[in-house]
């Protein structure tokens, strides 16, 4: 039964790379391979050995009590992740209602292209970290639009973008789902990925940007764009919501160090407060007026595919986790490349196809947070925020910047811009992996 769990989740994870071929969206994949995985799990009684350790540790002694318990301590896990992005999607979606993000694109008035490239990588790689990679692209290739008319030059744009909001959102706990992973699940701390991991993630951005540099010249001729100005907010509803929003966010990471809570009740507790302000300030306007700025409507807008998609991923790979294959795939791993700077560098590089919610997961399913052994090296590599995992939450979050499609980031702006896979390739992604293996040398350098 473990072959046919394996088979499925290796089809699973072939139509999710395909997605784009199929036609078929890679939430529903997701869906269907976690819950299939699971089914032929139950169906097959699970693992002997690991049902007589869980009865010999006071578990429930009949099988289908041991799979629910084991099922539910991963549904337990993965709750947890859901809810402090669907806590983050709401909150960022309740700022683009109320355009609270002209508080910083308003300000941007440069017609160079260099300085207008480093203008935006530079506010979309701290933007990143601040909300999340996926929904700073979108924010900052809209921006794009409305400051750039040629296409040719909104595409070069568009790659740099890219790589900014992937680099950004390696280095935070809230910057990249990955990262968020790896955070709630007790692999880094918000205290410790940060300067850990910000430098190499600068190196992954400033090394193409440089390049890009001497490939852009002259001035942006600017498209000529009426504003809607219907039901707008208000200058002071903008610069509210945007600094409630953007301090919720960071004041997450703040509310779990002094409240011991986990991550996603800081993100709960920062979109209730945000929740009620916005009510407040909007309750003498008509209804047809409020509905735009109402949280409720943020919520409907807020990308339930990519939380299922999450959520059958998990699921998916908790099965492998359960019947031991990560186990196996780990010390396969150990055996062949030798080092974790190898096997980090080697996962960044499969990220570019693959996406990397499901290359974190297994990583985190096949090497456990470990507490430090005197004398053993290669455990220390793996207690909380040991080099494995900041070094992991640096290669996957920038990897997938080399392809197009290796990151939400990039099919973001592909579907927005219509950017073609070949042109990434020939003008985006040398550079992205340069600054890639420039990066992963910092860090190895700096970690010596």
């Amino acid at each position: 039964m473990e072959i046919a769990i394996l088979v499925v989740f290796v089809l699973g994870y072939v139509c999710i790379a395909a997605e784009h071929a199929i036609k078929i969206d890679k939430a529903a994949t997701a869906l269907l391979t976690g819950t299939l995985c699971w089914t032929l799990y139950f169906i097959s009684g699970g693992s002997a050995d690991a049902l007589s350790e869980h009865v010999s540790q006071g578990g429930a002694a009949d099988v289908y009590g041991f799979l629910d318990e084991r099922l539910m301590h991963h549904v337990q896990e993965i709750s947890g992740i859901l809810l402090f992005l669907m806590g983050a999607m709401t909150i960022v979606e309740l700022i683009d209602a109320h355009e609270g993000f002209k508080v910083i694109t308003d300000r941007i008035t440069s017609r160079s292209k260099v300085k207008l490239m480093w203008i935006l990588a530079l506010i979309t790689f701290f933007l990143s970290a601040a909300l999340d990679n996926l929904t700073t692209a979108i924010v900052m290739i809209s921006l794009a639009r409305k400051l750039i008319d040629d296409q040719q030059t909104r595409w070069m744009f568009g790659g740099i973008i890219i790589i900014a909001a992937n680099a950004g959102g390696a280095w935070s706990p809230i910057g990249d789902v990955t990262t968020t992973m790896l955070w709630i699940g007790g692999q880094i701390t918000a205290g410790a990925i940060i300067p850990s991991v910000i430098i190499p993630s600068l190196v992954s951005l400033l090394l193409p940007l440089s390049i890009l540099s001497f490939v852009m010249k002259g001035e942006v001729k600017r498209p000529d764009i009426k504003e809607h100005i219907e039901h707008q907010a208000s200058r002071r509803d903008q610069r509210l919501v945007f600094t409630l929003g953007v301090g919720g966010l960071l004041m997450v990471p703040v509310f779990k160090t002094v409240t011991h809570l986990p991550p996603f009740m800081g993100m709960m507790f920062s979109l209730g407060l945000l929740w009620m302000v916005t009510e407040l300030i909007h309750s003498k306007k008509i209804m047809e007026e409020r509905s735009k700025f109402s949280p409720l409507q943020a919520l409907r807008k807020i990308d339930m595919p990519s939380v299922l998609f999450f959520l059958g991923i998990l699921l998916a790979v908790g099965v492998l986790n359960e019947t031991g294959q990560l186990l196996q795939l780990s010390a396969w791993l150990k055996e062949s490349l030798g080092n974790i700077y190898s096997i980090n560098i080697a996962i960044g590089l499969l990220s570019a196809v693959i996406d990397n919610v499901p290359l974190v997961a297994a990583s985190m399913g096949m090497y456990e947070v470990s507490p430090a052994v005197a004398g053993d090296s290669w455990a220390d590599l793996f207690v909380t925020d040991g080099a494995f995992w900041h070094f992991l939450a640096y290669t996957a979050g920038t990897g997938g910047s080399i392809l197009i499609i290796g990151s939400a980031a990039g099919v973001a702006v592909m579907g927005i811009e219509k950017i073609t896979f070949t042109w990434y390739l020939r003008k985006i992604a040398p550079w992205a992996l340069l600054g890639y293996l420039a990066g992963c040398g910092v860090y190895v350098f700096l970690g010596l």
